[in-house]
Formats: C-alpha cells, structure tokens, sequence
C-alpha cells in the first residue's frame, strides 16, 4: 500500500505550502496530493479552499483576487509562527520542488464549486511543459472536468474524487472514463471498494491519519493512501522502494 502526502506533510507544516512539499519531497514516500484553483488573472495557484480565510491573514475566493493580491497575505502563521511569511505558491513553484524525485504527483482540479474556464488545459500546460506526464494523476469531485481532460490527455492518469457511496464503482469510473477511484475514508470501507477491487479498480482513499485505519484499508487491498502524517504512516508501511 503505498502512501501519498495529502496537501504535502500537512501535519506537520502548513498545508499546500513549499514549506510542506520540501518536507514531502524529503521522504522516501510513493507521492504527494496538491490541489489547484484559478486566479483573478488567470494564474494557477495551490491551495484547497475556495477562499482564502482559513489558511491566510486574508479574506475572499481565490477567483477574485489576482495572484500579486493574493501573495500580499501570510499563508503559514495560522499554523504555527514558525511557518510565518509563508506564500501560496503557484502549481509551477511546487512541480519544480518534486522536479528532480521520484514521487507521483496527484493534482487535484478543485472545480466542483466555481467552474474555472480553463483549469484543465492550463495545468496540462504545465505537466507538459515540465515532461511529467508519466508521474502525474489528475483528480477532481468535478467528474465533468475529469473527462474533459481525458479527452484532451488520454495519456495522463486520471482519477475519481467521491465522498459517496456508489452502486457499482467500477462501471460508472470505466464509463468517464477514469483510471482509478479516489474514495472518502467512510465510503472506502463500504462493500463498494472491495466489488471495484475485484473487477480490477485501482483505489486510493483519503484522508487517513490513524493506524486503525491503515491496517484496516491494507486488509482490504486498497493501492494507497492520502495522509497528512506520511512519517507516521511510513512507520506502520514502510518506506517506498
């Protein structure tokens, strides 16, 4: 079962933050999960929230600020003063900081509330750009997005977000068509995850932070999982070969 750093080791550091993929990059870990919104100006920006009031000294939605707006706000102090003056990177800050690892990168297009026009085929841009498209998977809730960009990149993996239960996982990701199901912790444990599994889906699940949990998701022949405490997990897993 291999392990993904959710938001990069988030926590331990400031979630979405370079402060946090340094800390990620550092571990011998499978791969790191970042999510990417869209500025006033059209740049792409990592950070999970729609809006900015959580996880910075300022207010409002990432839509309607441009990036010089949003980079006048600490992103790291809320989290601890050690992390203060931390800025929101862009998704080329961060894809550069994993440009020399191994690690598989899943970028999530977090477009299930504000539809970003573009979203998809500027973050494409930038995997090309960089040649990783053999270390990437593209995820989203916005399953309208992710064929779109399956249409558009049949070459790149291209993954499910669901926190629900579905009635037949397999046939309705093959249906998209997506490469794998990426599946909120309660849903995964649900008869849903072992049918896909056994049909050939590839599962990974989110957000795990217990060992309970880990043992429990191992049993059942999950392929990964999202955590914000890769180290903890890496204790229980093992490092990745």
């Amino acid at each position: 079962m291999k392990i993904y750093a959710h938001r990069g080791s988030s926590g331990t550091h400031p979630e979405n933050t370079i402060a946090a993929f340094k800390a990620a990059a550092k571990l011998p870990i499978f791969g790191v999960e970042l999510d990417v919104h869209l500025t006033k100006d059209g740049e792409l920006v990592v950070i999970h929230d729609e809006s900015i009031d959580r996880t910075s000294t300022g207010t409002g939605n990432v839509k309607d600020l441009s990036l010089a707006e949003l980079r006048s706000y600490d992103y790291g102090s809320w989290f601890s003063s050690e992390f203060a003056n931390e800025s929101i990177p862009t998704l080329k800050e961060v894809l550069h900081v994993f440009k020399d690892t191994s690690h598989h990168i899943n970028i999530e297009l977090k477009s299930d509330i504000f539809p970003y026009e573009g979203l998809g085929n500027k973050v494409l841009h930038e995997i090309e750009s960089l040649g990783i498209a053999d270390r990437v998977v593209v995820s989203s809730f916005d399953h309208e997005a992710i064929r779109e960009f399956k249409k558009s990149a049949p070459h790149i993996e291209v993954a499910l977000l669901t926190m629900e239960v579905l009635v037949d996982a397999y046939d309705y990701a093959r249906f998209i068509p997506a490469d794998a199901l990426h599946i909120f912790l309660p849903a995964a444990m649900r008869k849903m995850t072992k049918e896909a599994l056994l049909k050939g889906s590839i599962i990974r699940v989110f957000t795990v932070n217990e060992i309970e949990h880990a043992q429990a998701l191992h049993e059942i022949g999950v392929h990964a999982i999202f955590t914000d405490y890769p180290e903890k997990m890496m204790d229980f897993i093992g490092p990745h070969n």
